[in-house]
């Protein structure tokens, strides 16, 4: 799904109350937002009693404006003693408030009660940027996932069953696109069953549109000189298609994770704060992780804005805010203050400014800086312009595993040998015959370790490689302050010594560290940094790790698929039950470990996605048997079943 830039609400705050003048009106009646959010979207939803004693509830709501209506929720949902679990809120907004209008509209409408709440999402407001926004509260029991952009285009992209709907664009004959065919036809693909509606309006084009998506649409009391508003309840039909169900069933959450280094510990994490039982096993007796000193995290920017950089934004983004947190906590080592990533080859600085207008990113996210510009930030002479980062950073992964591994049970030592399948349970098993571990569901997260484990079941071969790479680190202070990249890496650690690297060698399995890399390191990071550093061998110290990468250079996170299965559309590939995945992250770890994580939860609890369905088919372990199904399809020859994608090939990653 091609994204486009996102243009902030312009509000008036003539009158006291805030208004839309783009679309010629008010953002709340003038009863009051809260009123009406208690009375309209509450009450119309048939809340709070509807999510009583449900282990999970999804409310979606089509213009999230000012947050008034999810702090209202969130006050409701607060003060209810018999509330669900995990309360997901998905809002979506075209055109989004910038922080500090949020912060005024906060101040002037917002009442003392709710002000800690107001805050809480003040200081989490993302950058503006075209994609989906996870933010988490109440110690990750409240989730908010935020998605700018058309609610036409948005809608139809993201995978999730609610609940309850909160229809709240501006009025339909000021803003029709909020009110099309399009999306009704979005909502009812998306109904859970029983699912309700509530919306101010009573207009014709509503309620036939959402009588037309299958709700029974009743008239209900208004409030503050309305005298009605409407409500429905969406009536489930025989064969309606719906979006992919993935989610494990039954009413046992447990949940067994194989491999405890980043990707292993953040999926942990995020099952953990998703309510599940979490057992992790890892090979190495030692922790994890622990002799990685530090690694980058960043987004990206391309032009076309394809798969690959919209997934590191909205990735990087997250990671900020998870990385951040460690760091601020004193839980892991490192420095969320910003990164600069070098252009040498991109031409001066008015190319690069040039790039960024044409891309509409806000300055939150990236902003093109001029050599002189970067070079102060930095603390180091440059040469060439930079993209700053300002979410971006580096971070021990040490601390990030220890920190994500803290709520949950460890084992390590461990080898499993095999999966075996019994009835609803998997369980693991090692080389000795003892089974170590047994539940519903587990995520493979061992990079090549995963390998020998799905082969075991008959899955068929991913097109993924094995890279060396080593990393140096340099005993002696220099004047770095932020993290540098580009051709390679350098980042000041928290002790002021530099690390630079990393190497990048296929199928080398060597895992001494070798001075000729440590050179190769030296020369790159003198090149980067434009600093003296020594190129003798002896006075740096490095570490050798592997990474395991896919053609497209785009990880691998999901549901497996069964090794049965022919070529095909990818909804249209059978699952295996309870068995995912999250490996192949590449030289992205850091950055796509905590997002990746968070996907796989949501899939396998059956909670809103926080990827858009494209980017998530983009990551998906069975993509190459779509790809091969779509070169059948178009060469007019049948897909192989299980038919493995040999080591060269390449996808659009879409």
């Amino acid at each position: 799904m091609k994204t486009e830039p996102i243009a902030p609400a312009r509000i008036d705050w003539d009158g006291g109350a805030p208004r839309a003048p783009d679309f010629g009106d008010l953002y709340h009646p003038r009863i009051g937002a809260f009123a009406q959010a208690a009375h309209v979207f509450l009450r119309g939803n048939g809340l709070p009693e509807r999510w009583h004693g449900r282990e999970r509830f999804t409310i979606v709501e089509t213009g999230f404006g000012l947050g008034l209506n999810f702090l209202a929720t969130w006050a409701a949902w607060r003060d209810d003693p018999r509330r669900c679990a995990r309360l997901h809120y998905v809002a979506i907004d075209k055109h989004p408030p910038v922080l500090a209008d949020l912060q005024r509209a906060h101040a002037a409408l917002v009442p003392p009660e709710l002000a800690a709440a107001a805050a809480e999402l003040q200081a989490q407001w993302p950058p503006l940027t075209p994609n989906l926004h996870l933010l988490t509260f109440a110690h990750a029991s409240l989730r908010l996932l935020l998605a700018f952009g058309d609610v036409a285009r948005v809608l139809p992209a993201l995978q999730l069953h609610a609940d309850a709907f909160y229809l709240d664009g501006f009025a339909p004959q000021r803003n029709p696109a909020m009110w099309s065919p399009a999306l009704f036809e979005a909502l009812r693909r998306r109904a859970a069953p029983g699912a309700r509606a509530a919306t101010w309006s009573v207009a014709r084009s509503v309620r036939d549109g959402l009588a037309r998506a299958g709700f029974a649409v009743e008239r209900a009391e208004g409030i503050g000189g309305k005298c009605e508003i409407s409500v429905a309840r969406h009536l489930a039909r025989p064969g309606l298609r719906t979006p992919p169900d993935l989610r494990v069933s039954g009413e046992e959450r447990c949940a067994l994770v194989v491999g405890g280094g980043i990707a292993g510990a953040c999926t942990a994490a995020a099952l953990h704060a998703a309510g599940w039982d979490v057992t992790l096993y890892e090979r190495r007796a030692a922790e994890a992780g622990s002799d990685a000193v530090g690694g980058i995290f960043h987004g990206s920017l391309h032009a076309d804005d394809g798969p690959h950089a919209r997934l590191l934004r909205t990735a990087a983004l997250h990671a900020a805010r998870v990385h951040g947190e460690a760091i601020a906590q004193g839980a892991a080592a490192g420095q969320a203050g910003g990164l600069l990533r070098l252009e040498r080859h991109a031409g001066d600085i008015e190319s690069l400014q040039a790039l960024a207008a044409r891309c509409g990113l806000p300055p939150q996210y990236v902003q093109p800086l001029a050599p002189a510009e970067a070079a102060a930030r930095a603390g180091v002479p440059l040469a060439a312009p930079a993209w700053f980062y300002p979410g971006g950073g580096w971070v021990a992964p040490d601390g990030v595993v220890r920190s994500a591994l803290r709520p949950v049970r460890v084992h390590r030592g461990i080898d499993v040998a095999r999966l075996e399948r019994h009835g609803t349970r998997w369980r693991l098993v090692e080389r000795s015959g003892r089974v170590v571990g047994e539940a519903p569901l587990v995520v493979l997260c061992a990079a090549e370790g995963s390998l020998p484990l799905l082969a075991t079941l008959g899955q068929a071969a991913w097109p993924t490689r094995r890279t060396r790479g080593q990393v140096s680190v340099l005993a002696q202070r220099t004047p770095l302050a932020l993290p540098l990249a580009g051709d390679g890496y350098a980042l000041p650690l928290a002790d002021g010594t530099l690390l630079c690297g990393a190497t990048r060698q296929p199928d080398d399995d060597d895992a001494r560290v070798r001075a000729e890399d440590h050179r190769f390191n030296a020369g790159r990071a003198r090149r980067l940094t434009g600093l003296d550093l020594p190129l003798a061998a002896d006075a740096w110290q490095g570490h050798v790790g592997w990474r395991l990468q896919t053609p497209d250079r785009m990880p691998i996170a999901g549901a497996l698929v069964e090794p049965t299965a022919r070529a095909g559309a990818l909804h249209q590939l059978a699952r295996v039950p309870g068995l995912f995945v999250a490996a192949a992250l590449g030289a992205r770890g850091l950055t796509l470990a905590p997002l990746l994580g968070q996907l796989v939860a949501a899939m396998a609890d059956g909670a809103p996605w926080p990827l858009e369905r494209d980017l998530a088919a983009a990551v998906d372990p069975g993509r190459w048997l779509a790809r091969a199904a779509g070169a059948a399809a178009a060469s007019g020859a049948p897909g192989a079943a299980g038919a493995a994608i040999a080591p060269g090939e390449t996808g659009s990653g879409g």
